[in-house]
């Protein structure tokens, strides 16, 4: 959030917005067009546009996007008290009284939200709610726990969330698909260690043995370098599944996509021993437009 957007938000809430910044609005329209990614999948991108998924897709994106993820965050600000910058936040204020309690009080908002839509997409925000809680909260805390740390947000953010987008239609979930939500946990496994390498020292400082600090520099870049091969591998495999052997403009998006990510990767691998803490979170943001570019390809390639 600009310097100007938050001077606005304290003179209109005061010290009530310090509760707003904890749910890092900025990462909501990221968050958003991957869910919605999901819907698109299994409705059109058109429908979706065009609104034809009605309430429920409206709720169960606010529910998804404000209510669990927004809320996540607050709690998961709450315990971890950063001083430096966190994803999505730059100069983090002080977590404020009740915190925690506000952001578990927004999850289970949302949970009453979807209670009333359809069953796949209810559980899946039961099961992500349940992880949120356990990847934050002592004595758990799974994030301090490295490797199960990315199996959670692979989980989560890859897979459930835009698993929950197409839950929400009521659409069953086709087996291109299927392999598509697998690609996109297995490509969030390639972006989880890259958001980790600038705040490795406050992290091991704090005692939190994350899946950064356990594999250390190399590892962590090795790891996203073969989860993105991985992922993009899946997106051919489903690419084929889906038939698209007269029309060349899919496969161009999606190696356009591809692309993306070597202009990230390859260049992080080759300086990674030179970067500063402050070029690894440059990285980390070169990385979510990749993120953000795949979401595009997939829109182009099997939604429209």
């Amino acid at each position: 959030m600009s310097g100007g957007s938050r001077a606005l938000g304290y003179r209109l809430l005061g010290a009530r917005f310090d509760y707003v910044l904890h749910l890092r609005p900025a990462e909501w329209p990221i968050l958003a067009v991957h869910f919605l990614t999901g819907s698109a999948l299994a409705i059109g991108l058109g429908n979706v546009i065009g609104g034809r998924g009605g309430w429920p897709l409206t709720a169960g994106a606010l529910a998804f996007v404000v209510g669990l993820n927004g809320g996540t965050l607050a709690l998961n600000s709450a315990f971890d008290r950063d001083e430096g910058d966190v994803a999505y936040l730059r100069r983090p204020p002080p977590p404020p009284r009740g915190l925690a309690l506000f952001g578990l009080g927004l999850m289970l908002a949302g949970l009453g939200v979807a209670t009333r839509l359809p069953r796949p997409y209810l559980v899946a925000y039961a099961l992500c709610a349940v992880l949120s809680v356990l990847y934050s909260v002592p004595p758990i805390r799974l994030k301090a726990v490295g490797g199960v740390d990315w199996v959670v947000n692979m989980v989560g953010f890859g897979l459930l969330t835009p698993f929950a987008g197409w839950a929400v239609t009521g659409s069953r979930l086709t087996l291109p698909g299927r392999v598509l939500l697998l690609s996109f946990a297995a490509l969030f496994g390639s972006l989880y260690p890259l958001t980790q390498l600038y705040q490795l020292e406050e992290d091991r400082r704090r005692g939190d043995r994350t899946l950064a600090c356990l594999l250390g520099l190399d590892t962590s870049l090795a790891l996203a370098l073969l989860m993105a091969a991985i992922a993009f591998a899946g997106f051919v495999l489903a690419g084929t599944m889906s038939g698209w052997g007269g029309d060349p403009s899919r496969w161009i998006a999606v190696f356009v996509a591809l692309a993306a990510w070597g202009i990230v990767l390859l260049p992080w691998w080759l300086r990674r021993r030179a970067m500063s803490p402050a070029d690894h979170q440059a990285g980390m943001h070169r990385a979510l437009v990749a993120w953000a570019i795949t979401d595009l390809a997939v829109l182009y390639a099997w939604a429209r």
